[in-house]
């Protein structure tokens, strides 16, 4: 293949720019936003259910205290009906006795009652200490995760705005190379990570090999618009003044 010598040098160039096209796609996908927000939306997921288990804790919980609070005010309801009964004095000796009887196993049935009570009481102000505990954590980390993500989505938006500019650049010279040129570049590069090299001291600057000298004899007598290619690696070799020819 023929091509002017300053398409061939244009190609050093054309590797810079998807060089940087490369860099700039790999920062955006190895922005360390994604990884933050990825460990943050887990322990989201996490406390989400752990709030949900907290809740769930708690309503149990309240549904026993008025249960035992019901419980309570039964006896109390019962025991002052007795009172009542026994202050107005109405009923024989053996009735109102049964009465006193009644009110002292009240009594303790209460003490009993507002015991378990004072426990279901304890319960629910721990689960309703673990529900704010939860929903504080939760508020804490779904803001962060939204910092987070603002600061993911400029980064992003900023690399994408880069590559945008270099891929512009890129479609300009590559009209200025040519198809020809640029479809040897372009499959050699699928295959090598790069399609073109310089050729400084007589090394290839793509494999960093030394030219053995019969190829260098040969590059030496080969026209100028000759296309290069080094035998090691495949790659097109752009002369410089540095070749060594």
């Amino acid at each position: 293949m023929r091509a002017d010598p300053s398409r061939q040098r244009s190609l050093l160039e054309l590797q810079t720019l998807d060089t940087t096209l490369a860099q700039l796609g790999h920062r955006q996908s190895t922005l360390p936003e994604h990884a933050r927000l990825a460990e943050l939306e887990a322990a989201v997921s996490a406390t989400e259910s752990t709030l949900l288990l907290a809740r769930t804790e708690h309503e149990d919980v309240q549904r026993e205290l008025r249960k035992a609070d019901a419980d309570v005010q039964l006896v109390r309801d019962r025991a002052e009906r007795d009172r009542q009964r026994l202050q107005a004095g109405t009923g024989n000796a053996k009735d109102l006795q049964g009465i006193q009887h009644e009110l002292e196993s009240l009594a303790r049935r209460q003490d009993v009652l507002e015991e378990a009570e004072l426990e279901v009481m304890e319960r629910a102000e721990a689960a309703e200490e673990q529900v704010r505990a939860a929903e504080q954590e939760l508020a804490t980390l779904t803001g962060e995760a939204e910092q987070v993500r603002a600061g993911r989505d400029a980064a992003t938006a900023d690399l994408t705005a880069q590559s945008a500019r270099v891929a512009a650049d890129r479609d300009r010279l590559v009209e200025v190379t040519g198809p020809d040129l640029v479809a040897l570049y372009e499959k050699i590069r699928a295959r090598s990570g790069s399609g073109a090299a310089p050729l400084v001291a007589r090394r290839c600057g793509g494999c960093q090999l030394e030219l053995h000298s019969v190829d260098l004899g040969r590059m030496r007598a080969a026209d100028e618009d000759e296309v290069l290619r080094c035998e090691e690696c495949g790659r097109i070799l752009v002369r410089t003044e540095e070749s060594g020819l």
